[in-house]
């Protein structure tokens, strides 16, 4: 197994209750394993009743809807229903190596019903499952950056690692993440927009093992422009700022660009079925800076960022405080506030406030913002991973660039979420795709290699 994260984990655990000696190569350090299982801290799973941490049934049916939603179509049915299927066998089976549910948090993220969260979060997660890695015997190396991969007509024959040394296998298991924290490629699809982009996981997923499987043959798949990102903080560091740096606030205000101006629909969905298109929409604005502006109304409906608002007396005064043209965002809230109708708000439901004659509108949760003082977040793109990757089929097995099957080569996690993922994103699917692809991926390896 390549990689450290939930994919690879869940792999390593499937392949040895197969019967298989498994050998996982983290490169990043002990203390920074896991990628970005480190920074979630829930699961988007289909089950048919309530349980006692989910509030009522998620069917299949339903799960794909969603994901053709937010997807626009965009996506391998075949896998994604076979993802979706086998996704309700996941509840049960990742608290069988240890991990513990706790019930959804409250606030603007209305996953009560849909998805299960960790306790303790993503890394008490990946603990659980290095635990059970250990305990079963699994075989882990930390700092063990794999450099090269000798393929041959679609089999895996060895991995060098950065020190010289060769390893070889009787099946290879791919789970290391895409290429969100490697500027230099992002620049080959962004321009130097990418250069203001922020990392929200892992500084460690450069894309290597994505470069070296495609340049070795195998068949590639996703847009590499699409990808999860999110507004987050502008202020949030580079690397690793993981879910604090994350602002669920949007559907509370109106945001502005750096010339005052609105530029989408901040209540056009359920918060969890949009929030992941506010980092595209960002990246598009000039300079990659775009400002949330709320006022005292909203302060306490919704999970604060790590770090606090910058709040004002006047809506000219926060104006300066952003280094915004005061006469500008002046205007643009005038313009809001006269364009809202009456309504009853309920940030739980598609509502009923909204405004009209106003372009953009704003479809649902619309307010006047009007209650001193006054708050804003200053937002960049929050780049969590990338879409491009390699194709799978059902069996997480690789296919190479001919169309064959590969003979002992499979993927799991980001690096193959592009099957699925062909756009946009659903609160919690990465983490699916990465426990179910990595427990198939993990069980068909063993059973290749045994064979």
């Amino acid at each position: 197994m390549i990689g450290g994260g939930n994919a690879a984990l869940c792999a390593a655990i499937s392949a040895r209750r197969e019967g298989a000696s498994v050998l996982v190569l983290e490169a990043s350090s002990a203390f920074w394993r896991g990628g970005n299982t480190r920074h979630t801290r829930n699961m988007r799973c289909a089950h048919d009743e309530a349980t006692e941490i989910l509030t009522g049934p998620y069917t299949e049916d339903e799960f794909f809807e969603d994901l053709l939603r937010v997807t626009k179509g965009k996506t391998d049915e075949v896998l994604a229903r076979h993802m979706i299927h086998e996704s309700k066998a996941m509840l049960t089976w990742i608290a069988e190596q240890g991990v513990r549910w706790q019930p959804s948090l409250g606030g603007t993220l209305s996953l009560g019903r849909t998805n299960s969260f960790f306790l303790g979060g993503g890394r008490a997660m990946l603990n659980a499952l290095y635990a059970t890695a250990e305990r079963l015997g699994v075989e882990i190396r930390y700092e063990a950056e794999v450099t090269d991969l000798v393929i041959e007509d679609g089999m895996f024959i060895s991995a060098t690692m950065k020190d010289g040394e060769m390893v070889t296998a009787g099946a290879l298991v791919a789970a290391a993440g895409g290429f969100e924290s490697n500027i230099t490629w992002l620049k080959q699809y962004w321009g130097e927009a990418a250069d203001n982009f922020l990392i929200r996981g892992t500084g460690n997923n450069k894309g290597t093992i994505l470069k070296l499987l495609l340049d070795k043959g195998v068949q590639e798949v996703g847009d590499p422009t699409q990808c999860h990102a999110v507004a987050i903080d502008a202020r949030a560091p580079k690397y690793d700022g993981g879910i604090i740096t994350r602002l669920d606030c949007v559907v509370f205000g109106i945001v502005v660009n750096k010339n005052a101006e609105r530029f989408y629909d901040e209540g056009e969905d359920i918060w969890p079925k949009r929030y992941a298109i506010w980092g595209r929409l960002v990246a598009a604005q000039p300079d990659q800076i775009a400002y949330i502006i709320f006022d005292a109304s909203s302060l306490k409906l919704f999970m604060p960022s790590l770090y606090p608002p910058i709040a004002a007396g006047t809506i000219p005064e926060l104006a300066c405080e952003l280094g915004l043209d005061p006469d500008a965002l002046r205007k643009t809230v005038n313009d809001f506030n006269a364009a809202v109708q009456p309504g009853t708000f309920d940030d739980k439901i598609l509502d009923d406030c909204r405004t009209e004659g106003l372009s953009p509108p704003k479809t649902h949760w619309a307010r006047r913002i009007e209650v001193a003082p006054f708050y804003a977040y200053p937002v960049r793109p929050g780049i969590t991973f990338t879409y491009l990757g390699t194709r799978v089929n059902k069996e997480a097995r690789m296919l190479m660039a001919d169309g064959r099957p590969a003979a002992n080569i499979f993927a799991a996690g980001e690096i193959m979420a592009g099957n699925v993922l062909g756009e946009g994103y659903a609160a919690g699917i990465g983490m699916t795709i990465g426990a179910v692809f990595g427990r198939i991926a993990g069980r068909e390896a063993a059973r290749n290699a045994r064979n």
